[in-house]
This record gives structure tokens, sequence and C-alpha cells, in this order.
């Protein structure tokens, strides 16, 4: 059975996932080929096309079409609860009791007209709407490989009406035991201080949360924008996630926040330096994220960790990596396994794969997200050859060794190969890679090379023969979703991958998943004796992640980077004497 699964159902991160037979054979995101960061607006064409023709097989072949997000009927808890929360707005909440989620009825019409526009035909296909958190669920139960009964949470800013699921999973099928509706949404208020420290929604997260460590979480009590006891959580409105006439606004646009948080907190955070007490603010929402976070597991979940220590997780709010350090920690946990594509994107995967389970198929466990698209050393030669800079180029015998050679040397390297990873982290065939022991790279890569705050960390790949001792567990982290202390002994060898705190967002790389990326980490480890690269998103600041040989090009010469190699092909801005 052929099924596509396609995301863009709040307005974002639009992608495409096909499924044949149970495995995951290829997955994109709309915005890689937009070159339009998390692709707003638009609905996945360019993403489909490509898993189609990756795969072989016409328009006409898919059986099945799965989307993140169905329609809520009027006996939902989720409708009444937002009507009632936002009593403010009527217009708001009795458009959510008479017309239920708007959004269903223009979703449904956008892609029936997308299914027709590419050949798949909207009146042929089967067409499976799923429930925006159980896509979440099923991208990380589905594909995390645990056969036990297994935990399942989801947390992010919201899909029809739900923000945060608890459930369970037990022989294939998923299991409802909790939802929380919006306005009450933890993603929802980290995102509020995102925009207040003066970054972008769905996409500063990361920034705050990279900024928390360098602040006293202790300084301010950040408890009145969430009133919980553990088993229920409330969103104090009259701050944060807040609509209409509540919202701050500046220059035009209303941010998720009210004015009443800048009476509480002082103006707006602007520019990129970090500074007093904005760092303390990041540091609190992190704290409160935390406690709130690790209660609400306690309660919902609690004893099905009990039972096995198996916990999967989606949603945005999985990509905070601080968090999920502390629920590995928790002595009921196991094992953890974030969807490594945790945001709206991974909804692709996620309805494809329940509606593939629930129709039949065995979805195969995920072993990596290597799911794009890949292109040929003749590929990058005709590239370099149509840009308009005309590269010199070479073609290298021994790519990883000189690769190698020219990291060990302090020099930071565009790596450019094999098929494009699908979610939002370079894992070894989109990145810009350093030597982490070569003192001040990761300042020269944030300056230079990729523009953006000085503050922000990198995250070390590292060989699966040295992580355990490096990072003193031996819990998989396939996909850089964790952070884990730095032992003490490492800590000196690779500074410009060891955080504020101490800790580091790893990628253990195995040579069965990326053989090309494990070779080139032990061309290192024989130069510099470390099993380990500086790894970040080959992309500048702003901009999506590369995906064609031309997309590497043109950031290439858009920054300070003197060296790209794309598959075999060595591209220098300066000629060697």
């Amino acid at each position: 059975m052929i099924v596509l699964g396609l995301s863009g159902a709040v307005s974002h991160d639009a992608s495409a996932a096909l499924y044949i037979d149970g495995k995951l054979v290829a997955a994109v995101e709309e915005e890689r080929f937009l070159r339009d960061k998390h692709a707003k607006g638009q609905f996945p064409y360019e993403s489909t096309k490509f898993c189609l023709e990756y795969a072989g097989i016409k328009p006409s072949d898919v059986d099945v079409v799965a989307f993140p997000y169905a329609k809520i009927g009027l006996s939902s808890p989720g409708r009444w609860h937002y009507a009632k929360r936002h009593w403010y707005a009527p217009d708001r909440a009795l458009m959510a009791l008479f017309n239920g989620n708007r959004r269903y009825e223009r979703n449904f019409n956008s892609v029936m007209k997308m299914l027709d526009d590419l050949g798949i035909g909207s009146q042929r296909v089967k067409y499976v709407p799923v429930e925006h958190h159980l896509a979440h669920a099923s991208s990380a139960y589905h594909l995390s490989g645990f056969k036990e009964k297994t935990a399942i949470l989801g947390i992010d800013g919201k899909g029809e009406y739900a923000t945060t699921f608890f459930g369970y999973g037990e022989h294939g099928k998923i299991h409802k035991i909790k939802e929380f509706y919006d306005p009450d949404s933890l993603g929802g208020v980290y995102g509020a201080i995102t925009e207040f420290l003066g970054f972008e929604m769905l996409d500063g997260e990361f920034k705050v949360m990279g900024m928390a460590p360098y602040g006293d979480p202790s300084r301010f009590d950040f408890s009145r924008l969430i009133e919980t006891d553990g088993k229920d959580f409330r969103v104090n409105t009259k701050l944060v996630n807040c609509l209409g006439l509540r919202r701050y606004k500046e220059n035009g646009k209303g941010y998720f926040f009210s004015p009443k948080l800048i009476e509480w907190l002082g103006p707006k955070r602007e520019g990129d330096e970090i500074d007093d007490p904005y760092i303390d603010y990041a540091a609190s929402i992190q704290a409160l994220l935390e406690k709130v976070a690790l209660g609400l597991i306690d309660t919902y979940l609690g004893d099905t960790l009990k039972e096995t220590g198996k916990l999967c997780y989606a949603g945005g709010v999985a990509l905070n990596v601080k968090l999920n350090q502390r629920i590995i920690a928790r002595p009921d946990v196991k094992e953890l396994f974030v969807q490594p594509a945790a945001s709206d994107a991974g909804t692709a995967i996620g309805a494809a794969s329940y509606a593939a389970q629930e129709l039949g198929d065995e979805i195969e466990k995920m072993e990596h997200v290597y799911l794009g698209p890949k292109y040929t050393n003749e590929e990058c030669i005709q590239a370099c050859l149509d840009h308009p800079n005309k590269p010199k180029y070479e073609v290298l015998e021994n790519t990883t060794q000189y690769t190698a050679k020219l990291l060990a040397e302090g020099n930071p390297i565009s790596w450019f190969q094999g098929r494009m990873e699908f979610g939002p982290r370079a894992l070894g065939n989109r990145s810009i890679i350093g030597n982490p022991s070569s003192k001040g790279v990761a300042d020269r890569i944030n300056a230079q090379i990729k523009y953006r705050e000085r503050w922000r960390p990198f995250c070390p790949s590292i060989l699966d023969t040295v992580a355990e001792d490096i990072l003193q567990t031996d819990h998989p982290s396939p996909y850089m979703t964790f952070t884990f202390d730095v032992a003490e002994s490492w800590k000196q060898r690779i500074p410009e991958v060891v955080h504020e705190d101490g800790t580091a967002r790893a990628q253990i790389v195995t040579e069965k998943t990326n053989p090309r990326y494990y070779s080139l980490i032990s061309e290192v480890e024989k130069i510099t004796g470390n099993g380990v690269v500086l790894n970040t998103s080959l992309n500048r600041r702003g901009e999506p992640m590369v995906c064609s040989p031309t997309d590497a090009l043109n950031m290439f010469y858009g920054s300070d980077l003197e060296y790209l190699v794309m598959e075999d092909i060595l591209v220098r801005k300066h000629n060697v004497d």
C-alpha cells in the first residue's frame, strides 16, 4: 500500500512523506525547495513531486493520502474549553461553538485542489484526516521501534484545539489518557516569551533555550504565567497566549503577549546580545517549562513508565533538548525516543504512519532521517559550471582524508553529501563542520559564516566508539534531540562544542547509518585523537538548510567560508600557491 502524508495544516512547515508497504521511502520539507523558511502559507507541492519521483511511482499509484488535521465535533471538550477561555474575545468564542475549527474546510479544499493539480486525483484516492496530536503521537510511537507498552507525550503550540497530549501505545494502537486545550498551551507560553525576548516564534525557541544557561532562574518568579497543581494547568491569558484586544501591538504587529507583560517585565528585548535581565527571563521560562511538564508526566504517564520505562515524544516542544535531558534523568525512564522532525513538518510522517497502521501495514522503525534528495558528482560539477561565480573545482580522490586534514588545520568546511536530512537538524549531510579542539572556530562560524548570535552553542557529532566516554551514558542519541553532561576529561579536549552549563547536544554517529560521515570523523580522530567534529546546519541565519548543489554554492559565496566539499567535488575560494 502506498500512503502519502502531507503537512501544512496550521499555515507553516509544509512537508510530504511517502510510505510504501510500511517503509518510509522519502520525506522532505517544502521550505528546502522554495528557499523560504517554514514555507508559511504554502502546501507541499514540490515536496510531493520529489517523493513520488524518488520512489519512481506515478501520482495515480498513490492509494491513500493522510493529512494531520481532523474535524472536531461540537461534543468535543476542546471546542467548549476554547470558547469558555476566550470569553473576552466573543467573536472567537462563538466561532468555535458554531463553526468549529474553521481551518478544517479550508485545509480540506486546499488538499483536494493539490491532489488534482498533481494528478493524484481527489475523487480517486482514499483521504484520511488524522487529528493533529494523534499524528504527532504516531510519528513518535510507530517509528520508535518500541515493542513494549509505551508512554506517549505530545507538547506543541496547538493543533485543532489540543495543545498537550498524554497517552500510551500498545500492540500498535494509540490510546489517549489526557489532552489539554488552547489557550492552555506550554508551547504557546514558551513561544510568547520567545517573542518578548526579541525572537520569532517557531524559530527563536532554540535561541531562548540556548540563552537560558547564562541566566539565573531564581532571580524572577515566572509562576504567575501558569497555574498548576501537577494534574491540571491554566495559562494566565492576561499576560500570554492572548488574542484580539488583549495583545500587545507594535508597528502594526500583534504579539502573543499583552501590554501587562511589558508592565511587569519591562520593554521587549531588541538586538542580538545576551543582556540583563533578559538572560534571567530565559532561564526562568525554561525552568517553568521543565517544572510543569515533569509534573504532568508524573501524573499521567507515571504508571506506564513504571511498567516498561519506554517514552516517546513529539510536538515542537520535544525539540527542547534541556527538558529532554531532565526527562531522561528520571529514574522511571529507561529510554526516550524523540521524533527528530518533532515539529509540524513531522506530522506528514505521523499522519501517513497512523493511516498505514490503521489500514493494516506494519510500520518500520526509524533508523535515520536521510530521506531527501541526493546528487551525483556530475550534478555538482554542472552546478559549478552554471553558477554565476564560475567556481574552480577539483575532484578529490580520497575525500574524507583530505577533508579531515583541512579540519585538523582549523578550517570550517561546508560538507554536502548524500540524501538531505528531514527535520531541523543537520546530521552530517548538509552541515558546516569544524574541529572542536581548534580554539575560536565556533566564534568564527557564528560571526563570519552563520551571521548569528555569538553566544549560540554548537553541537558535536561523535563516533559511537567514544560517545559513552564523552557523554557518560549509553542512551541512544542519533538525532541531536538531547543534551548530556560532558565528562570533565573531555571538556578541554573539545571546548568548542561544550555549552555554558557543561552540556552538549550530541549526535552519535554509526557506520551503519552514515558510513561516509563516520569515515570522515574517523580520519579526524587519527589526526587529532578526538573522534568528534563540530556540526551545524549548512545555511545562513534566517534561511532554510541547503538542498541542492546550487543552494550550497549560493550559501558558500554569501559567507566567509573558504572550502566547500560537495560529494567528491572541492570548491575553494582561494587558489593554493
